[in-house]
């Protein structure tokens, strides 16, 4: 017997295909969107001896492993749990005057870590990271 295919699948394949890599994009792009925004500490002036914090909303169902990253120097910050708030100190050895970081939110048992873009930070700083629920 000799199977010949219906013109019509190849069109069928081409949108399944696109339709899945679309679907792609659009998850890459909202792990990607991991806001990161630095808070005013309390006072109005920094203090050099004030901790610095990340806040993680993490709003996904995901345990996320977090760190940050300076330079070429990964620190891991500690596990933000998914559906909830966590705080981390940010080590005071990583933040001396205004130091640039980004932060990184690695799925636990996931492939790929979304890495924030690189924000300005003070001693005294809160800086808070949302991770959205996909």
């Amino acid at each position: 017997m000799h199977y010949a295919p219906a013109e019509r699948e190849p069109e069928l394949l081409r949108k399944q295909t696109t339709h899945m890599k679309i679907k792609s994009l659009a998850l890459a792009l909202v792990l990607l969107g991991a806001g990161c925004k630095t808070l005013p500490p309390g006072s109005g002036s920094t203090n050099q001896n004030q901790p610095t914090v990340l806040q993680v909303d993490n709003q996904g169902f995901i345990d996320m492993d977090v760190f940050t990253l300076r330079s070429s120097q990964r620190v891991r910050l500690g596990t933000a749990p998914g559906a909830s708030k966590s705080n981390f100190t940010i080590p005071p050895s990583l933040v001396s005057g205004l130091t640039p970081l980004r932060f990184i939110a690695d799925p636990i048992g996931g492939r790929r870590a979304s890495v924030s873009q690189e924000i300005t930070v003070a001693p005294g700083d809160t800086v808070v990271m949302t991770i959205p629920a996909v």
